[in-house]
């Protein structure tokens, strides 16, 4: 009878873990969806197709966005997928930013335009071995994400593509390269940017969200390489303006 408990309960215990198993693939495709994006945008700005390549990237942004919450609400949070997650980030938002660059005129600059997109590769693993090791403020970020930082970089490529300005590659290309080391800087600083995470959905909070979420959408179904670079610029900024606004209350 005991044999007989033994193996109902194995029985109805698979029943229960099955979905699960499923469930947890979710967030790891999604990761595996934001590596390909990655992967896919090195391809495209070797074959010159510089405005689909910056677009992949922003794909790998939404993706990467999901892959954590899914894990979250489905409660799958593993340190496979943790670690995963990270080797996908690297790809995705710095490797394929920096060659998408280089590709695209960092390439005019030799050994210059190289190292500004070896040193934007390297703070972006720098920026998430410091993640996955240190414990912070949920409420801030230290130093610029990494895939903000990717979305300022192709988002400059999208709307140069997009709208081209009268501008000689030299100087296009030395604009990047200062472009790639701020960036690579902002990863591997100590500089704070909001997370958001803290955020209260409740009463006329959670309304001026839904208008600003509306506006967004709205924003970037009209025109989405300026209004997407323009919330990247901001973003990138707050936190150096911040840091000033703070060293000055002092």
């Amino acid at each position: 009878m005991n044999e007989l408990d033994d193996k109902l309960f194995e029985a109805e215990d698979s029943e229960i873990n099955a979905p699960r198993r499923g469930i947890y693939l979710l967030p790891n495709l999604l990761t595996t969806s934001a590596l390909f994006s990655g992967f896919y945008a090195v391809v495209a700005a070797m074959k010159g197709q510089f405005e689909t390549a910056a677009i992949a990237v922003f794909i790998a942004m939404i993706a990467d966005a999901l892959d954590g919450r899914v894990a979250r609400l489905t409660k799958t949070q593993s340190a496979f997928g943790a670690e995963y997650d990270s080797l996908s980030d690297l790809v995705a938002f710095g490797m394929a930013p920096a060659l998408i660059t280089y590709s695209w005129v960092l390439h005019f600059f030799g050994k210059l335009g190289w190292l500004a997109a070896f040193f934007y590769t390297a703070s972006t693993a720098i920026r998430l071995a410091r993640f996955n090791t240190q414990a912070s403020d949920k409420r801030y970020f230290t130093g610029l994400p990494c895939p903000s930082a990717a979305a300022f970089i192709v988002g400059i490529v999208w709307l140069l593509q997009v709208y081209p300005i009268n501008i000689s590659a030299h100087w296009l290309g030395f604009c990047m390269t200062l472009c790639m080391f701020l960036a690579g800087t902002l990863m591997i600083s100590t500089v704070r940017y909001r997370s958001f995470k803290d955020l209260e959905m409740t009463g006329i909070t959670s309304f001026f969200v839904v208008i600003a979420i509306l506006l967004f959408f709205v924003g970037v179904a009209l025109n989405p390489p300026v209004v997407l670079f323009a919330l990247c610029a901001v973003f990138v900024v707050s936190g150096p303006l911040g840091a000033l606004f703070h060293w000055k209350k002092r």
